[in-house]
């Protein structure tokens, strides 16, 4: 039978105590069986929790500005001084005339603009139906919150064609996927 044993530190003055919780079930705390350090989950930058959406079906959007259908996440901070990274990977293309955005929103507040295969500004012209292009974007954000926090996605098209998520200009089917991730980080 093994054994266990708790040693003190002996330039400590403190005391260690190890409280059981108030419950009436029982319950197993299984120690690695290799030498080093319990962590922590609240350490800073330890990842609490994670949520994702994929979204595997089209969205279009003819003109103007809309919530994505299916690219909405939620999540709880544990502490309202943690942040939460939030991760957006939208597959997105569109006709020879779509001139396409993509948005981030905590709420409704606009936390970020896709920038890279998207200007940031000026939105992109997709000149070719059979473009398909990865779009991302990573915002770390700090909602100072322990309610449930929804982010959103949204598609802008600033041209005459229509610009679709998952989907090039010349397929009627889906030709890829898309992904928001939060993780909540602490701080």
């Amino acid at each position: 039978m093994s054994k266990i044993s708790i040693e003190g530190n002996a330039s400590g003055t403190g005391t260690l105590t190890i409280a059981a919780p108030n419950t009436n079930s029982n319950f197993t705390l299984d120690i690695p069986s290799a030498s080093g350090t319990i962590d922590r989950l609240n350490r800073a930058g330890n990842v609490l929790q994670v949520v994702q959406t994929v979204k595997d079906d089209v969205f279009s959007q003819a003109g103007g500005i809309a919530d994505v259908t299916g690219m909405t996440a939620s999540i709880t901070p544990s502490s309202a001084s943690n942040k939460i990274m939030v991760m957006l990977t939208a597959a997105i293309g569109g006709d020879t005339s779509a001139y396409v955005y993509v948005f981030l929103f905590r709420g409704s507040t606009q936390i970020a603009t896709s920038s890279g295969a998207i200007d940031s500004i000026a939105g992109t012209l997709i000149g070719d139906n059979q473009i398909l292009t990865s779009n991302s974007i990573n915002f770390l954000d700090s909602p100072n919150t322990t309610s449930s926090v929804t982010y959103k996605i949204q598609l802008g098209n600033a041209g005459s064609g229509t610009a679709y998520i998952n989907r090039r200009g010349l397929d009627t089917v889906v030709t890829g996927n898309s992904t928001l991730t939060l993780m909540e980080i602490a701080v």
